[in-house]
Parts: structure tokens; sequence; C-alpha cells
């Protein structure tokens, strides 16, 4: 039967569809027979208790010339549509916090959301590893530099970044001699105002940083091991990185294992782990990418998988 499908996503004019894993998303639910409904931020408001939407139907195609139309547009009730995919990408801001509590509002009459509102506000893409010590490198949260740099000097070197960042943005590899340390903590930490994140650098780094997608509490086989450039020692695409295929390790797999389960049992239907190494280093909640790159390396269809759970989760 077919399903109206919402999905809240940044403007679907402005991607880059061989890389979107939103647009294989659209591409699946259309292929399935289902209608798709865009939506912004901007188009969400609530009165009293019933969350409302400016939806714009729309079609899509698989064509970096001419990928998307929208046919039509209409207000209505958020609880008008069987599932919500929230693909808004960060800045994980307050603003972003107020669009999960009126999706909530239409997870209370019914409509699923992916990702459960709750669980994106709850699992924080960098703190939320802590609940997995047996997975992660030597880790530090805090907002004093002095207590992060003695961390630093007892690790000797570490990577240094924002609790709220994407993308690679404001990633430092810093040690205990550098003397720009001081400065780096002062600039990342805002003069010790906001919470960070310091982590025990893992030389694995130069084999790349894998992206690992976990559908419904289950490892995709393969993941995108994304290699920093002689440049560089971040692994991110955005920050000149290139993709690499690879089939998943037993230390990979054993990591997902500890992982899945408790983002399935959160309503987390669709994830993106990263590993170094043999270290997790973050879990993905809000818009993980990769799907597409691993669907044309391996002739994958990870959104088709992740569509499955979602039809079953509606019965």
């Amino acid at each position: 039967m077919p399903l109206d499908i919402g999905m809240l996503m940044d403007p679907i004019s402005a991607i880059n569809i061989k890389k979107d894993s939103s647009f294989a998303m659209l591409l699946e639910c259309q292929r399935r027979g289902h209608r798709l409904h865009l939506m912004s931020g901007n188009d969400l408001w609530s009165t009293g208790k019933t969350a409302m939407g400016r939806l714009t139907l729309t079609t899509v195609h698989d064509d970096p010339s001419d990928w998307f139309n929208s046919t039509g547009q209409s207000i209505g009730a958020l609880s008008e549509l069987d599932v919500i995919l929230m693909r808004k990408d960060p800045p994980f801001d307050m603003q972003y916090i107020n669009d999960t509590y009126l999706l909530e509002l239409a997870e209370a009459t019914g409509t699923l959301i992916v990702n459960c509102p709750q669980a994106l506000r709850d699992m924080n893409e960098k703190a939320y590893i802590a609940h997995f010590p047996q997975c992660i490198p030597e880790t530090m949260m805090a907002r004093d530099p002095k207590v992060l740099r003695e961390f630093i000097q007892s690790v000797g070197q570490a990577v240094v970044k924002p609790l709220d960042g994407m993308g690679g943005k404001s990633i430092f590899r810093v040690n205990a001699s550098d003397p720009n340390l001081n400065v780096i903590l002062e600039t990342v930490s805002h003069d010790g105002q906001e919470t960070i994140m310091a982590q025990a650098y893992v030389e694995e780094i130069t084999a790349g940083d894998k992206r690992i997608l976990i559908v419904n509490g289950e490892a995709v086989p393969y993941a995108l091991a994304r290699i920093p450039s002689d440049q560089d020692f971040r692994g991110n695409l955005a920050k000149g990185g290139r993709g690499e295929g690879v089939q998943l390790s037993e230390r990979d797999l054993w990591i997902a294992d500890q992982v899945g389960p408790s983002l399935k049992a959160a309503g987390v239907l669709f994830a993106g782990i990263d590993v170094i190494g043999e270290y997790l280093t973050e879990i993905n909640v809000t818009s993980p990418t990769c799907i597409r790159e691993l669907d044309q390396i391996f002739d994958l269809n990870i959104a088709g998988q992740l569509m499955d759970s979602i039809e079953s989760s509606i019965g």
C-alpha cells in the first residue's frame, strides 16, 4: 500500500545527488510507489498539540541535470503522514532541537519518525560514544583548558574537537609540546565556556576513518574508509579525503554489535558509526551519509534495507 512519506531536509535544489544519502532514500521510496512530501524547518509549526507542516509533493529523478520536480503544495497536520524522515544536516543547534519537539508531537499521534526525536536529542554524535567505553580510545570531555591539557600530556598526542561539529570542522591534532596548545584549547572551548572532546590520537587514521552504516541495529557488511590526503590528518571527504570501499573486519563487526542494539532500542533505524583502527570514535544519528558510495562500489541497496525496516515497523 502506498505510504505518505515526509522528509525534513535542507533544500533539495542544493544537494549533490551522486553523494546524497537522503536522495537515495527518496529514490527508493518513490520506486516502491510511496508519495514524497518535502519540508524544511521553516515549514513546521504547531497549533495547540497539533504539529502542522507545509508539504511539497515531489518527484525525483536520478539525473544530475534535472533531479526533482515539485508538483504541488499543501498545508496539513503532520499526523497525516505515515513516516517522516528527519534528514536535516547539522549544526545541531537549538533550532534543530526545536524541530524535534514539533516532530515529537507528530510521533505521539502515530507517525513514525526516523530517527526518533528523543534519540536525536539524547545521542550527541561525539558524546554518546562514552556509553561504550569498551570500544573507544582514551577520551575526555571537559571545558577547563587546564584539565584538557593534562589529559593531552598523559596521552602524548590527541585530537581535539567540538561536540556539535560536522564534516571535520574545527578539529585539531595536538601534542603536549605544541606551542599552540593553549590557544587551540581556548579557541575550541571558547575560553573554557563550552565542553569539548579530546581523544588519544589513533595512528591508523592513515588507513582511513571507516563509516559503517547500521540499519535497524544491524551493520551493513561494508564500510567506506575515508583516507586523509597528504596535506591533512582528517579523512573527511569534505576536507579532501578519498573514499575506499572495504569489508568489515571482525573488530568492526564486534563494535557494531556493541552499539547496534542500543540504537535499535532507542528508535534509531539508520545510523553511521565511525571506526578508526580498533576504536569507535563517533556515532552519527542525524543525517548519516555514504549510502550512494557504498551502493555503487558493492552493488547494494542500503535505502532498500532501510525501507524494509520502515515498512515492517508500520505493519
